[in-house]
């Protein structure tokens, strides 16, 4: 049996411990993507009065709801899209998947701040919760 390094050794003598139990968000995460993303998030932060909200507004909580119901059209423009019926869709390609990762995200931070609520690990709240419900409306499935 031969004994598995502890650290890692580089050419110029400098060494690191192993980053293999490490989360590797250079390698999950797509630059194109966050960077594609970020720009669709910020032409949403102009509001209709000319406003514009701080970047994350949306953290301070929208019920599961909007946000199923947000996703449901814009999966359906990425059907239209998939399908070859894009002069049908209400956004082009990349605005519909934007809009797609926006409300999964969404969607996702809300079970798991409700998560973390469950094991009483919630960060304290910088502003009063929203008066809407943030509690998830849905049932996992393992």
């Amino acid at each position: 049996m031969t004994n598995k390094p502890v650290v890692r050794t580089f050419a110029t003598g400098a060494n690191r411990d192993l980053d293999e139990n490490k989360l590797d968000f250079e390698a999950f995460l797509s630059p194109l993507v966050l960077q594609d993303y970020a720009v669709y998030m910020h032409g949403k932060r102009r509001l209709a009065d000319g406003s514009l909200r701080d970047g994350d507004n949306w953290q301070k909580g929208i019920p599961v709801d909007a946000y199923m119901k947000s996703l449901a059209r814009h999966w359906q423009d990425l059907w239209l899209h998939h399908r070859g019926y894009a002069d049908l869709a209400v956004e082009d390609y990349p605005t519909t998947l934007a809009a797609m990762l926006f409300n999964v995200m969404g969607a996702y931070d809300v079970y798991l701040k409700a998560e973390r609520a469950k094991q009483n690990l919630a960060a304290a709240p910088a502003e009063p919760a929203p008066a809407a419900s943030t509690e998830p409306n849905f049932i996992l499935i393992d």
